[in-house]
């Protein structure tokens, strides 16, 4: 699951296709994925967005929704206690909570709160990289 995911933000990063084009391709992908797993790409991906636009950090292109205990996915809601986003090869511990349509395809809201960085030495335990 965790490649899937990290494969679907990158694509939505980095895309240099047309917005409609991107936004086809997307949903493609997206459909294939069961419920909860599309729920938490729809999250990832509108998670960069609103730190992005909702905090001071800059180049931020990552989003994690567990580094410590798995994020929650229940009535169309996906609640992440323990993630972390990436901002300029940083990571900064992050907390969420992302409602989603009932078909999983789009978030409806996204509410977080950004914590302290992560130590470089603690990566590793938390799956992160640079």
């Amino acid at each position: 699951m965790l490649h899937i995911r990290g494969m679907i933000l990158l694509l939505t990063v980095v895309s240099g296709a047309a917005p409609a084009l991107a936004d086809a391709s997307m949903d493609r992908v997206l459909k294939e994925l069961e419920p909860e797993e599309r729920a938490h790409q729809v999250c990832g991906i509108r998670g960069l967005d609103a730190v992005r636009k909702g905090s001071h950090l800059k180049g931020v292109d990552r989003v994690q929704a567990s580094i410590g205990k798995p994020a929650v996915f229940k009535n169309n809601v996906v609640t992440a206690n323990a993630g972390a986003v990436r901002a300029k090869n940083h990571w900064y511990m992050l907390t969420y909570t992302c409602a989603v349509t009932s078909d999983q395809m789009k978030a409806t809201s996204f509410d977080f709160k950004l914590g302290a960085e992560i130590p470089e030495a603690k990566w590793e335990d938390y799956g992160l990289w640079k």
